[in-house]
């Protein structure tokens, strides 16, 4: 594997990690996650990369080995969609797959409603219509965490999200901006969304909602589910393995 670091849109400097040869896939993260927390630690990537993809996964800004800026003009209105479309063309891909899990997902979908994001194939993990119609009701928790964060007690219904925040050594500033940008998606333009679909999700997620009334509302998609919650399920191999078997079968 290795690691790079090219210029978004905006001049922002964001982490790219590479793994494997073949055909290219985009793989997002979750929120206040990374590349390496999500993807690389559990060993999804070389699950993937053993179909014959090139797995390249972003690390989002304010996420990983990525820039955090303090500046707000650094966060226009999903400016993650922007970011991956600067990576798209840093690439100069033209025939891709995209996938991500979570807030990579809610942001792959964005950018495939829009028509700002075109892949061939679309793996969206560990979303439902909530976390896309109802964002603001979600981020609203995470801002109470940045907002309280040592304040928050044991038991606290928050407390586990904090503490993985701190984990992660996440910039509660930039954070803060990001999430500011994220607006909810209307689910009429799920019909935009065309090409083959995965929605995969944990058996036990239920964080952003139904991600099998997802499935049944977009195009053209097949519904998985795999072990886990929300936090579990992304570090078992049964994601990752999911995700290869799926885009194997598209080739």
């Amino acid at each position: 594997m290795t690691t790079e670091f090219f210029d978004s849109f905006d001049g922002t400097r964001l982490a790219l990690h590479r793994h494997g040869a073949g055909r290219p896939f985009v793989l997002l993260h979750g929120l206040f996650s990374s590349a390496a927390m999500n993807w690389i630690k559990w060993g999804h990537h070389e699950a993937i990369a053993a179909q014959g993809f090139e797995v390249l996964m972003l690390d989002f800004r304010v996420h990983g080995d990525s820039a955090a800026p303090h500046d707000p003009d650094s966060y226009p209105s999903n400016v993650l969609v922007r970011d991956v479309a600067a990576l798209v063309d840093h690439l100069g891909l033209e025939d891709y797959d995209l996938g991500g899990f979570s807030l990579g997902a809610r942001t792959s979908l964005h950018g495939a409603a829009h028509g700002v994001l075109t892949p061939a194939h679309l793996i969206i993990g560990g979303m439902g219509t909530a976390g896309l119609g109802e964002w603001q009701r979600r981020a609203a928790k995470f801002r109470r965490v940045i907002d309280e964060f040592d304040a928050i007690p044991k038991g606290d219904p928050d407390y586990f999200s904090m503490q993985f925040l701190k984990s992660q050594g996440v910039d509660r500033v930039a954070a803060r901006l990001l999430l500011g940008t994220m607006p909810d998606l209307d689910l009429a333009l799920l019909d935009n969304i065309t090409m083959p679909t995965l929605v995969v999700c944990g058996d036990e997620d239920r964080d952003n909602g139904s991600a099998a009334d997802l499935a049944e509302r977009l195009p053209d998609a097949d519904f998985a589910e795999v072990p886990g919650t929300h936090m579990s399920s992304v570090t078992k191999p049964d994601l990752g393995q999911a995700i290869a078997d799926w885009l194997g079968a598209q080739a």
